[in-house]
């Protein structure tokens, strides 16, 4: 019996054989593996913080700008805004960030690659950064035209309860701080993920009611409180110059051009001092400081006489005075004579004021003056005081200086009445003021009664003037309550404090 054996090399050389074809074979799927994955983005890439490996340039663009086309979610409080990149211009270079990348693909030579490939060498490849840009002008453009318009709010003013000296508060109002918005804005469309804007919102203090409600409401103390007089107004804010001037009759309103002539009276000793102040060469004196002293808060005649005779000169200085104040632009206040009885009527003036037809206070023909003259005054020795400039400066500039006006304002403080416009704010309120009232010699009752001063507040500080009129008689206490109340609705309105003190 016999046993046919192969050869051990013809096995062997079979199971070579075999190895080396599937040794071939598994290169060559390696080889297409590689090629494929070669001809892809290397793992790991990231392009603009976007992840991009194994995949091809044509997919790495369109996912670029599909993450970066992205709207960018805007939240203003409880609204929530789309905003579209392509507003502000944003755009991706996409052909930069595309070539940057390719070269993490093609930085290694074919056969070194699939070397390393085989091995598992795979290194890691460098991030390339976003490269994008977008119009800041266009942005700041969008914000304040389409959101500030349709999301910001206005404050609401305070409002005047009816009848009364007091205020409602009205409410803040909303506003996107735009600067720190544009900030945010430029972050979220340089992020792949973080396109979410809580937008910055700032409050703004709630706002005065303008001067048509204050006049209103002025108008409403005088029909509460029952006066069937002629009233004339002047208010004047001293920071920013702006003005309330009305006359009012029984319920309603008279043209306030030209202006109503009433009777000085004490007011006058406003001009007398001024023009006094003008005639000074130095410092005045212990007897000149108590002459204002005496024409001011004890508001003497004589000294007002004294003073004119004594200081600004002779028996026309009444006229210096009026002359003074035509060439401050003053031309409805005139002083035709001294203030003792008997004194000569030394002129006959004539003004826009007193020519007025359809109405008449029967104005003293020796002084006259308007509420907007007396509030023009205050406001020229102000601004001398607090800048150095201003009309009396201009007109008089080597004959009235800062201090000197400063001086003044310190007379009309020593002016203590406890009664009018001072009735009417806080105690310890400074008030600069003149006030004065005309007793018929014929009848012994008061037809004209007015106070003008400068009021100083922690918001600012302001002129009013008061002036009424009554051809019967004006009972002094219950219209210098009326004094007091207009005078408190004013500085209500001047310092009322927003929501959010």
């Amino acid at each position: 019996m016999s046993f046919y054996v192969r050869p051990r090399s013809s096995f062997m050389r079979l199971a070579a054989s075999f190895l080396l074809i599937s040794t071939l074979v598994l290169l060559i799927v390696q080889l297409i593996l590689y090629s494929r994955d070669r001809a892809n983005f290397p793992a790991g890439l990231v392009v603009a913080g976007i992840p991009m490996g194994g995949i091809s340039r044509q997919q790495a663009a369109e996912r670029l700008l599909r993450i970066y086309n992205l709207p960018v979610e805007l939240r203003y409080g409880d609204s929530i805004i789309h905003m579209d990149p392509a507003v502000a211009e944003f755009r991706l270079n996409l052909e930069g960030m595309i070539a940057a990348a390719d070269q993490q693909r093609t930085s290694s030579p074919f056969w070194g690659g699939f070397w390393d490939y085989l091995w598992g060498n795979v290194s890691n490849p460098v991030e390339v950064p976003l490269d994008a840009s977008f119009s800041e002008g266009l942005l700041l453009r969008y914000l304040n035209e389409e959101i500030s318009a349709r999301y910001d709010k206005a404050p609401s003013p305070a409002q005047p309860i009816a009848g009364t000296t007091q205020f409602r508060l009205g409410e803040p109002g909303t506003s996107i701080n735009v600067d720190s918005a544009v900030s945010q804005i430029e972050t979220a469309l340089f992020s792949p993920t973080r396109r979410t804007v809580n937008l910055t919102i700032q409050q703004s203090a709630t706002a005065r009611p303008n001067l048509q409600n204050l006049q209103v409401q002025l108008q409403q103390i005088m029909e509460v409180a029952g006066y069937d007089g002629i009233a004339d107004i002047y208010f004047q804010d001293l920071a920013s110059g702006q003005e309330m001037h009305f006359i009012y009759r029984l319920g309603s309103n008279l043209p306030t051009q030209p202006d109503i002539s009433f009777t000085a009276a004490s007011l006058m000793k406003i001009p007398v001092m001024v023009s006094t102040f003008k005639a000074m060469d130095t410092e005045p004196d212990a007897r000149v400081q108590e002459l204002f002293r005496e024409m001011i808060a004890q508001s003497l005649n004589e000294a007002t006489d004294a003073l004119m005779s004594e200081v600004i000169g002779g028996p026309r200085a009444p006229i210096t005075v009026t002359e003074d104040m035509r060439q401050l632009g003053l031309q409805n206040t005139f002083l035709a004579g001294y203030f003792y009885l008997g004194a000569p009527l030394l002129e006959r003036f004539s003004t826009p004021a007193s020519q007025r037809s359809d109405i008449n206070t029967d104005p003293d023909p020796y002084n006259q003056t308007t509420p907007t003259d007396m509030g023009m005054l205050l406001s020229d020795i102000y601004q001398c005081a607090d800048e150095g400039g201003g009309a009396l400066r201009a007109v008089f500039p080597d004959q009235i200086t800062q201090g000197e006006c400063q001086d003044m304002l310190e007379i009309l403080s020593q002016n203590r009445i406890g009664i009018l416009i001072q009735a009417g704010v806080p105690e310890g309120t400074r008030v600069a003021n003149k006030h004065g009232w005309v007793t018929n010699p014929n009848t012994q009752v008061i037809n004209v009664m007015s106070d003008a001063g400068i009021v100083f507040t922690p918001n600012g500080d302001y002129v009013l003037v008061i002036t009424f009129y009554q051809p019967v008689q004006l009972v002094f206490d219950p219209i210098s309550v009326i004094f007091s109340d207009i005078s408190e609705a004013v500085y209500n309105y001047y310092t009322l404090p927003s929501r959010d003190e």
